[in-house]
């Protein structure tokens, strides 16, 4: 009989911090700024998880300053390199207006003008969650599994 492994925490390799205003500007920014420290950290514009984090990115910024925005305060885009994926978490600092569950999102009826941000973050994201935020507010956390992601990391160069 052979021992399992015990399973390990994931690792943090690299970071991105931001805190940006919560307007449509700042969502847009967010979405930029995410590929560009992408591309920073060796995955490149146009890769599968690239664009999907620039997809997710701009969805829980749009609804961070859609649904979460609270007059004069920022939200907080949070991107690390992690063991195997990327993962992205955006606080805001409206607690009590929370998404839904990822199991109990529903895709909107055909019609509907809103309800596909949370569908889209669900179908892109290989895992993903809503977590009480120290203080005032919550963070949608998502991550993107990236294949290859033992080369990216390498050593440190200022990113």
């Amino acid at each position: 009989m052979t021992a399992r492994p015990a399973p390990q925490c994931p690792v943090t390799v690299r970071t991105f911090t931001q805190r940006l205003s919560s307007t449509p500007r700042g969502a847009r920014l967010a979405r930029h700024l995410a590929v560009a420290q992408l591309h920073a950290w060796g995955i490149p514009h146009g890769a599968p998880p690239s664009d999907a984090v620039a997809a997710i990115v701009a969805e829980l910024a749009a609804n961070a300053v859609t649904h979460g925005r609270v007059p004069g305060r920022d939200f907080e885009l949070r991107l690390s390199l992690v063991t195997g994926s990327v993962r992205v978490e955006v606080t805001d600092t409206r607690g009590e207006s929370r998404p839904p569950a990822p199991d109990a999102v529903r895709a909107p009826d055909p019609l509907d003008e809103r309800g596909r941000g949370l569908v889209l973050v669900d179908v892109l994201a290989d895992r993903w969650e809503v977590l009480d935020h120290p203080g005032p507010g919550k963070t949608v956390r998502a991550e993107v599994d990236v294949p290859g992601w033992r080369s990216l990391a390498g050593p440190a160069t200022g990113a």
